[in-house]
């Protein structure tokens, strides 16, 4: 038996909603939310809709009333005004009163008999008395008493009165409410949806080439690091390393004397996950470390790789939490063709998993303790994905200004995944993303679709175990286009230096691999000159990221067709337009790429017969522009890339809308 047969709305396809409410959408403090979904009834009685909505510390809901679209489709908006899980659900009725009231009107302006209107409409204000609050009810009290004394077109003008629409809006009987089921939308900082990161690895950072980078002296060079326009600090483990099977130059299966070994071999009698490897330093100097990183306005990103050295204590203390060959010897990591001899994987479905997730868990908190903020995750596709949406979920509880990178260059379900689980950003396919039609199509999958509901995309050009083709090859131009294009296309994103901003380009033959990678040996960069490499590029593009509020959002993004096939052009702009970015890169690091451009002008509140000035915020040119059809042209061996801020326009249209 249906349980309330009376119920005639229907509410469908609510959204922001991830896999039928299993997960939480996101968002961030400060964003404006839109909710939608389709309500709507049988025959042709109107209805109403409200958006319900609460922070999760809150006893008392809000409501608002949903504005109609089109097909039934309507839309309400919430305020992000603190962090946390916020509530919401809709609620549909009937409107019997406006449905008179819309009646009454058709007919008279027909000429129709309305007087069955009218005594329905009496009907309706008298059982809306019962119904009403005492606020209400006074109101309306005040409407029948005039009512009552009124006649012919009198009374039809107070039936009409929309003050009564709203008071009798929601004056309907509890029966009659559908609801939809209740949904989650996690806010975040805005630091979550802003950010630059710059990953280091400390040994290599060192004030001379006779001794052996320490924190205390990458604390040195956080001025240097700050003053590029980075707000993460990325600091690859900094934890003991195994000398079992210890990896070589270049990956070599043999290492030689004084070869450090990759950080990502974790462990040794000197410790592992909550030790600091001897020769980085002490915990005061990891928290002196973080103490001068934040008077930088900088955060500490800390990597977590959850595996271990064949050395590690725990392969000791506790054998079961890993998986041992029948000859007896343990099984190290291996992503055939590729064998990590120097790193064992932890078992997760071992006997003693509880155990394990606890002591990882400890892992985590340890080092926010010591004041870590950010934990860039090293491979999560191959830990199981509960145990993420775990972790994260009760990490949250304790620490909620505490969020995670996933590292995961797998399959795109297993990638959202992880988002949905609870990680904050997310690596992605940027990395191999090279024509306009590549990065088109693949900007719409993240910001036209779900995706950009649960996913925050964090672009790399390059990290340690990735020196892409396009690098290789391009020279100086294409490290600034990846540069421009990272850094404008995403909110956040990244680099892995000195080896980007001094342009190094070595490769391993055949493969997308560092010749020389600083995870197997100690770099001896350029680590003082701010004019080396494309520093200064890299400076003017985070000082024009953080002074424009366009550049500040993913997903506010328009392209626009171009008469070459080399440049892509494409917009950000904020919600109010006051602030509108125009982006041309030339993607062909070899050669200067000229062609037209077609702007809609009227999306951007731009009078398409009025001259309108743009500032090249890159280069430092101006230009007055006439029109939505214009030229551009790029030299890559000057500039690959206009960064243009629209200066002076006429008008301002109001209603430019995306998600935020």
């Amino acid at each position: 038996m249906i349980e309330e047969g009376r119920k005639r709305v229907i509410i469908e396809d609510v959204s922001p909603v991830i896999d039928n409410g299993r997960f939480s959408a996101k968002a961030l403090e400060g964003d404006l939310v839109d909710i939608e979904a389709d309500v709507f009834a049988d025959g042709h009685d109107l209805i109403a809709a409200d958006l319900l909505y609460k922070h999760e510390s809150e006893a008392e809901w809000k409501s608002i009333p949903l504005s109609p679209l089109v097909n039934d489709r309507w839309k309400g908006s919430i305020r992000i005004e603190r962090e946390g899980i916020y509530l919401f659900c809709i609620k549909g009725w009937i409107d019997t009163f406006r449905t008179i009231h819309h009646d009454i009107k058709v007919k008279e302006n027909a000429g129709e008999d309305i007087s069955p209107d009218i005594s329905e409409a009496l009907e309706i204000m008298e059982k809306g008395l019962q119904l009403s609050d005492p606020e209400t009810g006074r109101s309306l009290e005040g409407f029948l008493s005039l009512a009552e004394k009124s006649t012919g077109k009198d009374l039809v003008k107070i039936l009409l009165d929309e003050r009564l629409l709203l008071l009798l809006r929601g004056c309907v009987p509890s029966w009659s409410i559908t609801k939809s089921e209740t949904f989650e939308v996690l806010a975040e900082s805005r630091d979550t949806g802003f950010s630059s990161w710059y990953e280091v690895f400390p040994r290599s950072w060192k004030q001379s080439s006779s001794e052996q980078g320490t924190l205390k002296s990458l604390s040195s060079f956080v001025p240097f690091i700050a003053d590029m326009g980075f707000d993460v600090l990325y600091l690859s483990p900094v934890h003991p390393i195994g000398k079992t099977n210890r990896k070589g130059r270049n990956n070599s299966k043999v290492s030689k004397e004084g070869d450090p070994g990759s950080p990502w071999a974790i462990g040794s009698e000197e410790g592992g996950h909550k030790s600091l490897h001897p020769a980085l330093g002490d915990v005061e100097d990891f928290k002196n470390l973080v103490a001068e990183a934040e008077k930088k306005g900088m955060k500490v990103a800390l990597d977590l790789a959850f595996q271990c050295s064949p050395d590690h204590p725990y392969v000791n203390d506790h054998p079961e939490w890993f998986s041992w060959r029948p000859d007896g010897t343990i099984q190290y990591a291996q992503n055939p063709p590729k064998k990590y001899e120097d790193v064992v994987p932890f078992n997760f479905e071992c006997d003693n998993w509880e155990d394990l997730w606890k002591e990882l868990k400890s892992v985590v908190e340890y080092w926010i303790g010591l004041g870590v903020k950010i934990f860039r995750v090293d491979n999560p596709h191959t830990k199981p994905l509960v145990f993420w949406e775990w972790l994260i979920r009760e990490i949250r509880k304790e620490s909620g200004e505490v969020f995670f990178l996933a590292e995961a260059f797998t399959r795109p379900k297993v990638m959202y995944r992880l988002a949905k689980a609870g990680f904050s950003h997310s690596y992605t396919y940027f990395t191999w993303r090279n024509t306009p039609g590549e990065i088109r199509e693949y900007m719409k999958e993240l910001c036209e679709t779900d995706v950009r509901y649960f996913f925050r995309p964090n672009f790399w050009p390059n990290t340690p175990d990735i020196l892409p083709e396009y690098l290789q090859y391009g020279g100086r131009p294409a490290f600034v286009i990846r540069l421009v294009l990272a850094a404008t296309l995403s909110s956040n994103y990244g680099i892995y230096g000195p080896a980007f901003d001094l342009c190094e380009n070595r490769a391993v033959e055949g493969r997308e691999e560092y010749l020389g990678s600083e995870k197997y040996e100690i770099k001896e960069w350029d680590l003082h000159d701010p004019q080396a490499g494309i520093r200064p590029v890299i400076k003017r593009i985070n000082s024009i990221r953080k002074n424009n509020p366009a550049l500040q959002n993913t997903c506010n993004l328009t392209f626009f067709d171009v008469d070459n096939e080399n440049i892509l052009f494409y917009a950000k702009a904020d919600r109010e337009l006051s602030n509108i970015i125009f982006t041309a890169v030339n993607l062909d690091p070899f050669h200067i790429q000229e062609g037209h451009v077609n702007i809609p002008l009227e999306k951007f509140g731009i009078d398409a017969e009025q001259p309108y000035l743009l500032e090249d915020l890159l280069g430092g040119e101006k230009y007055i522009w006439h029109g939505g059809h214009n030229y551009v042209k790029l030299d890559p061996g000057v500039l690959p890339a206009h960064i243009l801020r629209v200066q002076s326009r006429m008008k301002r249209e109001k209603d430019f809308d995306y998600f935020l």
